[in-house]
């Protein structure tokens, strides 16, 4: 790198790329020396980058040597395929605002970073000009009292469709929320969190509204912010809608305004006016400024990357601000029904650096009695996301890094959950004969025999297979002999719609000893396999109603003797062994309720021990616990991002022995 001024490259020459520049060419620490385009004889290239020089494709850019950071000014799409490229190749990158498409991209993008060691930040210019500080100053001020309404909105007029433009493109995740609404929700989020002295505050509810034109973006849209503190946001966006695009914050004694706040003084600087109403008066205060507009995020930048800071000082927008900024677009887009083009499973192919996904070979695989192929040491469970452009990003990390078991269920998200397995392992082209695949029926209160082949009917269709490899009962009803599930589970096994392994989620050694007893005597298969929790912290009160522990002794001996496979759920005791619990922490109801006790809080105490002296983390031994039982225990696993499932495989090298777990359990 440089060591005097930070040698920028631009990939893609637009309009913004060329504002991009004119703030490199006037700040302190930067200079402009490549700029990356696919067309590198289009003419006006060389004339708006003066003294850069034309490198032909975005991937040539990325092994310059003469380059220390790159900004991203692609359309929206290409900003977190670009991102993670550049961060992977080592460079520095800042990213044309919205960095993603949603969080969870964004989650994605930072991860990248930390493992790198290099900069990423989001692009909101306006963050770090003095008119943003002169206007947290008047309101930490307390001079129009406390804050009670916060109002602000960016939108213009196109004048007519113009279905060839960036902003009417569905492929290009045009309209105006991703475009510009993240102005006036950061604006809002920044001061909401100053009049709690924090850097920014996220809302606890978002509810959007919109008009979706005839290309499927949003032209229009509003939505409201609530926040913890009693603040209200209204804020609003348009591409075909003229607004006034003044920021009004309201308080208990008055009001400030500003107009087009996120311009402050100028692109080339000059005079910013902030306006303080009370009553009948009227006080400006101007702020002068000739520094021009977007120099101010190339020197924050340049600053944080000669500090070796990953991120953004204060207030420019750091990585838990920009990620939660996209949040509420998330919502505020969800609200409204948006969803773009290449978000849906027909159009993402690829993973989020553009790549085929591929099979790793990071995750062990053992071979589970009952089953032909290979498993993973560990399943992934991922009920829990939102769409199936969240969800794969998570799917295709835990592929590639060698993992196969899938945990899915008829109930999980009304059928979304299958529905995503479905659309990804298709789109992705994996091979159906390399997954296992875990489904799960006969639910409460539908916990009877005769749902089991209607739902698998329902389940089949969403996971686009003609077969599951692991078929569990996902709840039992002992007013139903167990001899009825068997014959159901039986004729599923028989048509081959269950090729596998089935058994029972949540059911007691009682009942699966009484159906193995019953198929044996009547020539049926017998159920060979469990998904009950087990975990080295003891569940003492069930999760949800119905559900069944199997971690005490009874149980071990059990499992020992019968060599079932359980596929554990909540294997590392939701959260006990972070530090969200603790003998003096009640905050939590569900780890008080279900994990509280003396005997769990030794076990955490000599994980803990263990984890200082293995220099890893107790949640790690937590899930090293699991897998080195003397019998098949295989752990569910659930993270919400990239971070937290590579953090949980991180265990898998921990290898411990009959000793470590005896100590463990003592």
């Amino acid at each position: 790198m440089s060591k005097e001024r930070i040698r920028w490259g631009i990939i893609g020459p637009g309009t913004i790329a060329r504002t991009f520049a004119d703030g490199i060419a006037h700040s302190r620490t930067g200079k402009l020396v490549a700029i990356a385009t696919r067309n590198p004889d289009k003419p006006g290239i060389a004339e708006g980058f003066p003294g850069a020089r034309i490198v032909n494709g975005y991937d040539a850019l990325l092994t310059d040597a003469e380059t220390d950071a790159i900004y991203i000014a692609t359309p929206h799409t290409g900003h977190a395929e670009w991102a993670i490229k550049a961060i992977r190749a080592g460079k520095h990158v800042l990213v044309e605002k919205p960095i993603a498409l949603s969080a969870f991209e964004a989650e994605a993008i930072y991860h990248e970073a930390k493992k790198a060691g290099v900069f990423a930040g989001e692009a909101f210019m306006y963050r770090l000009h003095p008119q943003t500080a002169k206007i947290v100053e008047l309101v930490r001020d307390g001079g129009i009292g406390s804050v009670r309404i916060i109002r602000s909105s960016f939108g213009f007029n196109m004048g007519t469709y113009r279905p060839e433009h960036r902003l009417f493109a569905n492929e290009t995740a045009g309209g105006g929320i991703l475009d510009v609404g993240g102005y006036p929700v950061s604006m809002a989020r920044l001061i909401a969190g100053t009049v709690e002295g924090q850097p920014f505050l996220e809302p606890e509810k978002v509810s959007g509204v919109g008009h979706l034109g005839q290309s499927g973006v949003d032209e229009w849209a509003s939505a409201v912010l609530k926040f913890p503190n009693g603040i209200i946001a209204e804020v609003s966006c348009s591409i075909m809608a003229q607004q006034d695009n003044t920021l009004r914050i309201i308080g208990s004694e008055g009001r400030i305004e500003v107009k087009d706040f996120w311009f402050a003084s100028g692109h080339q600087g000059g005079v910013g006016r902030i306006e303080i109403i009370k009553g009948n008066e009227l006080q400006t205060v101007e702020v002068k400024e000739d520094r021009w507009l977007y120099s101010f995020e190339v020197d924050a930048a340049g600053d944080a990357i000669g500090a070796g800071e990953a991120q953004f000082r204060s207030p420019g927008m750091g990585w838990a601000d920009s990620v939660g900024n996209l949040r509420v677009l998330d919502q505020w887009r969800a609200s409204i029904g948006l969803e773009y083009e290449i978000e849906r499973a027909e159009q993402r192919k690829t993973n989020l650096s553009g790549a085929s996904v591929r099979p790793g070979n990071t995750v062990p695989r053992r071979q589970i009695p009952g089953l032909s192929k290979p498993a993973s040491v560990v399943t992934l469970g991922f009920e829990f996301f939102p769409s199936f452009a969240a969800a794969s990003l998570t799917l295709d990390a835990f592929y590639e890094a060698g993992g196969n078991v899938f945990d899915t269920a008829f109930v999980y998200g009304g059928g979304k959950t299958e529905s995503i397995f479905g659309d990804w392992h298709t789109s992705r082209q994996v091979p159906r004969e390399e997954i296992v695949l875990i489904g799960k029926g006969a639910h409460s209160p539908l916990c009877y025999p005769d749902v089991i082949a209607k739902q698998l009917d329902q389940s089949l269709n969403r996971l686009k297979t003609d077969y599951i490899d692991i078929y569990f009962m996902h709840r039992d009803n002992v007013a139903v002999p167990v001899g009825e599930f068997v014959d159901a589970m039986d004729a599923e096994v028989r048509r081959g719609r269950i090729r596998g392994l089935f058994g029972g989620s949540n059911w007691t050694r009682e009942r699966m000893d009484e159906a193995a007893a019953y198929a044996a005597k009547n020539g049926k298969a017998a159920p060979a396999a469990l998904s009950n929790n087990f975990s080295l912290a003891e569940m003492l009160d069930p999760i949800w109603a119905g559900c069944v522990a199997a971690s005490d002794d009874a149980w071990k001996t059990w499992l020992k003797e019968k060599q079932i496979p359980n596929f554990a759920w909540s294997s590392q005791g939701r959260g006990f062994f972070t530090d969200r619990a603790g003998r003096d922490k009640h905050d939590d109801e569900e780890i008080v309720r279900c994990w509280y006790s003396d005997r769990n809080f030794e076990r955490r105490d000599r994980a803990i021990e263990m984890a200082s002296t293995l220099g890893r983390s107790p949640i790690h031994i937590a899930l090293a616990y699991v897998i080195a039982q003397p019998f098949p225990v295989i752990p569910l696993i659930g993270p919400r991002t990239i971070a937290e499932l590579e953090d949980s495989l991180s265990a898998l090298d921990i290898k411990l022995t009959p000793e470590q777990v005896k100590w463990l359990e003592a």
